[in-house]
């Protein structure tokens, strides 16, 4: 049985990551989040791709 991976809107995304709407953005352009999937003029993002940069961010600072 597949796992369903829900798409989450940026106040989702912002709220899961408590940081703000712009900072999100900025996150996005600087690389550090992934780029939404795009459905018409709706942005939304796959729920693993966050958790997996969280997941990379966590890894980068431990190893700093």
């Amino acid at each position: 049985m597949n796992a369903i991976d829900p798409l989450l809107k940026a106040r989702e995304v912002a709220d899961f990551m408590q940081i703000s709407i712009p900072t999100l953005y900025r996150r996005i352009a600087d690389g550090t989040l992934p780029k939404p999937v795009k459905l018409g003029s709706l942005s939304r993002w796959s729920q693993s791709e966050i958790l997996d940069a969280v997941d990379a961010a966590r890894k980068r600072g431990a190893a700093a």
